[in-house]
């Protein structure tokens, strides 16, 4: 089941999906932003949040869950943005429901093969125990001795919640590591999505490159590709005026 979160009640829906390691939660000032034009969805993609589990972690059983959630939310259409691995998942929602999208929206990742790059991470993450943790700061100290820049420290440690018994993650870490070199692959796309798409580029990060071109235009003829200068791959977190002013121009274009 996934579980989702609504900001706003008028205008056409906008279905939002994170990245690895992330939840709704990090779409919350965008989204609420975005919900005087739309009505907006954050998503918590499995192994994620407080959405179920999913043991194997391929973008077609994620693609699937999406779609029997908008059959619950009796979703018929939708625009739909996703970031990173979010994004892959979104690319692979319009291949196989083309007739559910409207326009789609692709943040910072390409339709390609990437090479592992969160190794350490999963190392961190996996040395952290929360059951033995007093506080959070505990798990800061263990995992600032595999990642060292604290705003990424802050991001993943997001997941780790406060609970009756301590502390539990909200991310299934073992499914996310045994499924790494799914979610690093290309997906296994049915067909080209023929529908207005939009990929947007923080200029300093390297996720979407000038040799990702005929991959985009292969699988989304109909791409066209904006890049928000002097940011990375968290685009939306570090630029989000110029990146909602580029959702809702591409949305509310006639």
């Amino acid at each position: 089941m996934i579980h989702s979160k609504k900001y706003g009640q008028q205008g056409e829906s906008l279905v939002v999906i994170h990245g690895l390691f992330g939840n709704s939660d990090n779409w919350h000032s965008i989204a609420q932003s975005l919900s005087e034009h739309f009505t907006v969805y954050c998503l918590d993609l499995p192994n994620h949040g407080k959405s179920d589990d999913l043991e194997n972690v391929t973008y077609d059983a994620m693609a699937h869950a999406i779609n029997s959630w908008m059959q619950e939310e009796g979703l018929k259409e939708c625009f739909m943005l996703g970031h990173s691995m979010g994004g892959k998942v979104a690319m692979q929602f319009a291949s196989q429901f083309p007739e559910k999208i409207k326009r789609l929206i692709v943040a910072d990742i390409a339709p390609v093969n990437y090479e592992s790059s969160h190794d350490v991470i999963f190392d961190g993450l996996k040395a952290i125990h929360p059951e033995r943790l007093q506080n959070r700061k505990e798990a800061d100290t263990i995992l600032a001795q595999f990642v060292e820049t604290l705003g990424v420290r802050q991001f993943l440690l997001k997941s780790l919640v406060k609970t009756e018994h301590g502390f539990a993650w909200q991310i299934n870490i073992d499914n996310l590591f045994n499924s790494y070199a799914q979610i690093r692959a290309i997906p296994p796309f049915k067909k080209a999505y023929q529908g207005d798409t939009l990929f947007i580029k923080g200029e300093n990060s390297n996720y979407i490159q000038a040799e990702h071109k005929d991959a985009i235009l292969t699988w989304f003829p109909k791409a066209n590709v904006k890049m928000i200068p002097a940011t990375g791959h968290w685009l939306h977190a570090e630029k989000p005026l110029p990146f909602t002013s580029l959702v809702k121009r591409f949305c509310q274009k006639n």
